[in-house]
């Protein structure tokens, strides 16, 4: 019997991560001219990309709850306990189908405990997190503190996005056509951030690329706490120039401890599509569960 820490691929986990803490990430589906694949099982984000880029009709759809039952089963079966950090109910449907697939197990399985968390983040937000409960757990901490360090995780993290096309947008249903048109000859770069509830909100609008950028960077200097303390994400789809520059940006700004790098995967990219930026970080305080994060 052993406490594992899971996750789904809308994380953004980089495959040094993954490989390193052999973590099990669940695959996101995506269905890319009538044919399903998985975010980082059967299709990567180099090509997902290239193919987004050729025109090719691309839909998402979060993991179901058959989906769900099928991974957790082994670790029911071997009476392991499980944490399973997922993507935010703002944005998909992926934690009630994962409840539901917990009920259906419970049924056959009834001491099966598994803690399944609501992290209202998205990509590198959530990925920060299991990284970081991945850390403590690496060094020893019990696993009810990993447990409540992970939700006071989720509840300071911060995502500035910018997107260099609002194309996907609009496709997506969340720019109207008329917006998305303006904005592209008038050349505005919404700035998002993830709210409370976990949902996608634009909060400004800033002319060109480069000043997008330097907004986010900024954003992130105003909001983070003890940046310098902390290693902070900057992700960025089919872009590793900007993200490399971006990143560079926050360096520099913050001294922070290091800055992992990572690809927007196929769940939220199909929505944003490439050019996406984003910079993740914690606007509080991790001194409580220092000891454990070194």
């Amino acid at each position: 019997m052993a406490f594992k820490i899971i996750t789904d691929s809308a994380s953004d986990l980089p495959r040094e991560l993954i490989d390193k803490y052999q973590i099990h990430v669940i695959p996101t589906p995506v269905t890319i001219n009538g044919t399903d694949y998985f975010d980082g099982k059967t299709i990567f984000p180099e090509e997902f990309y290239k193919i987004q880029a050729e025109g090719a009709d691309i839909k998402t759809y979060h993991i179901n709850q058959y989906m769900f039952y099928e991974n957790f089963k082994p670790y029911a079966e071997a009476g392991d306990e499980v944490l399973y950090l997922c993507f935010s109910t703002g944005i998909a449907g992926t934690f009630n189908a994962a409840n539901l697939a917990k009920e259906q197990l419970l049924e056959e399985y009834p001491d099966f405990q598994l803690t399944i968390i609501d992290t209202k983040c998205a990509s590198m937000g959530f990925g920060l997190v299991v990284y970081k409960c991945l850390r403590m757990q690496e060094n020893g901490a019990p696993k009810d503190l990993i447990i409540e360090a992970a939700q006071y995780f989720c509840s300071h993290m911060e995502h500035i996005v910018t997107v260099e096309t609002l194309e996907y947008l609009y496709r997506g249903g969340r720019l109207s056509k008329t917006s998305a048109v303006l904005g592209g000859v008038l050349d505005i770069k919404p700035i998002i951030e993830i709210d409370k509830d976990g949902a996608l909100v634009a909060t400004e609008k800033v002319r060109g690329r480069q000043k997008s950028l330097k907004r986010i960077v900024d954003i992130a200097c105003e909001h983070g706490v003890e940046l310098d303390k902390q290693i902070i994400s900057v992700v960025h789809g089919n872009d590793q120039e900007t993200c490399d520059k971006v990143a560079e940006m926050m360096m520099e700004r913050t001294h922070c401890r290091g800055i992992i790098k990572s690809w927007v995967g196929c769940a939220i990219g199909a929505h944003t599509g490439p050019g996406i930026v984003a910079v993740v970080f914690s606007n509080a305080s991790d001194e409580k569960y220092a000891q454990y994060l070194k």
